[in-house]
């Protein structure tokens, strides 16, 4: 493959991906009910909110949806490629247009989900393994912002392991994945970041 037509297929893979990251299933099924999520809760557009302001249900479609975009963006640049390293971008596009939706005015989620999706497509092992470390330390904190940090500060070690050729790829990730969860990370430091609702729920015995 030429140098021309490498980058014109990085350029379509990647353009293809940020459409796809773009879609927010959350800030759809909001307006469905006439709400605008990026004005409740904590005004984030991703599973964790859509959880607080739309329920379980919607948040289980959110996750989903989030999680397949990434994998499906990743999948489709290697088969149609042939070259599973355009994944890589597929996938970095997919969470672009996820945190800077063109659908939204530029204003989507933490990406934390749909960098997992791309993770699964990328490599799976690696994708379970970051997976645990994300339950992990969600369980012991009862705060999914704690696990997600957690997820996105072992990111790079795991790819480095894992997935070499991806490391540049996932330090990136992780780095805005981390800096998108500046607020979450200066609560906990004070100690007002709230633990997820299913937890506040078993804790206070609601249901």
């Amino acid at each position: 493959m030429g140098d021309n037509k490498v980058l014109l297929t990085i350029a379509a893979v990647s353009v293809a991906a940020y459409l796809i990251g773009s879609i927010s299933p959350s800030t759809i099924i909001a307006r469905l009910r006439g709400i605008d999520i990026k004005k409740e809760g904590s005004g984030n557009a991703g599973t964790t909110n859509a959880l607080r302001v739309l329920g379980g249900k919607a948040a289980v479609i959110t996750l989903a949806v989030d999680i397949l975009k990434g994998t499906a963006s990743v999948l489709l640049a290697s088969c149609l490629t042939g070259e599973p390293e355009f994944g890589y971008f597929a996938c970095g596009a997919a969470f672009i247009g996820h945190i800077l939706p063109v659908y939204y005015g530029l204003k989507g989620g933490k990406g934390v989900a749909v960098a997992f999706g791309g993770l699964i497509g990328v490599n799976w092992k690696l994708a379970l393994l970051l997976l645990l470390i994300v339950a992990i330390f969600t369980v012991i904190s009862k705060r999914m912002s704690v696990g997600s940090i957690a997820g996105a500060a072992s990111a790079p070690l795991a790819a480095w392991v894992l997935e070499p050729s991806f490391l540049p790829f996932v330090s990136v990730i992780s780095l805005i994945i981390l800096i998108k969860h500046g607020s979450n990370i200066v609560r906990l430091l004070r100690g007002e970041e709230p633990p997820m609702s299913i937890f506040e729920k078993k804790k206070s015995g609601d249901r």
